[in-house]
């Protein structure tokens, strides 16, 4: 029996035909792929591979050369898409707060004239408390390590409560068993309706069966089943030779 295609507004990102690069350099060339809505799904694939300019132009902070892109079958993403860039361009010396930084996440909602209330502390407790950063709330955020500001801009992005997550290298900083409970915490919040979208060169992500997996090497595309997992590929090559991809992928 023929499976319906999706309907344009089902995908969690739906992307067609995207050209983009930098002055001469193209960093995408024709990337077309859907991402389904309910998952944690990884872009993954080593460095200068597009990863990061693919999610500045879902995001509208890159106008691409063609194509288009959609996030929840729409163009318009304030409100909807919560984004952690893979560097922050920070002044470490600004007297803010660890619980400052989280709560700039709430201000989109909050407008000009409102100040944060009872259930904007809450949500800033509770994203501080998902990325075990709660004891670090009063410290000033250049006195963090570079693994422990990378978890607060993390929460940050917790704190706004959108309906999709849009992560670049969250885990980069970290340590192998700070990974660990970083996706295995994305992974638990998916159960709870949750969406993330996290562009990674980590193998970590792999050992995730109930994870996404869209490869960014260049190749191909082709959306196919990876064994009978919920695994999703857009090469024939990672399909073919997994363990030669992840060794590529650990260096």
């Amino acid at each position: 029996m023929a499976i319906e295609a999706p309907a344009a507004t089902d995908w969690a990102l739906d992307v067609r035909d995207i050209v983009a690069g930098y002055g001469a350099h193209t960093a995408l060339d024709g990337v077309t792929f859907t991402i389904e809505p309910g998952c944690l799904a990884g872009l993954v694939g080593p460095n200068g591979s597009g990863k990061s300019t693919l999610m500045k132009v879902a995001l509208g902070l890159m106008k691409p050369w063609s194509g288009d892109v959609s996030v929840f079958g729409g163009s318009e993403v304030r409100g909807i898409v919560g984004y952690t860039p893979q560097v922050e361009l920070v002044d470490w010396a600004f007297p803010v707060t660890v619980g400052d930084v989280v709560m700039m996440g709430r201000y989109p909602a909050l407008g000009p004239l409102r100040r944060p209330g009872p259930a904007d502390r809450a949500a800033v407790t509770k994203a501080l408390e998902q990325v075990g950063m709660a004891e670090h709330r009063s410290v000033q955020i250049g006195q963090l390590s570079g693994g422990q500001r990378r978890r607060v801009f993390l929460a940050r992005a917790l704190a706004a409560d959108p309906d999709l997550y849009l992560l670049d290298e969250p885990e980069a900083p970290l340590s192998p068993q700070s990974q660990l409970a970083l996706i295995t915490m994305m992974m638990d919040m998916v159960r709870q309706d949750a969406q993330f979208i996290i562009a990674t060169h980590s193998p970590i992500l792999l050992g995730f069966p109930d994870a996404a997996i869209y490869t960014c090497d260049r190749a191909p595309a082709e959306r196919v089943a990876f064994d009978d997992l919920d695994h999703v590929v857009i090469t024939r090559d990672f399909l073919n030779n997994r363990e030669r991809y992840l060794r590529h992928l650990a260096g």
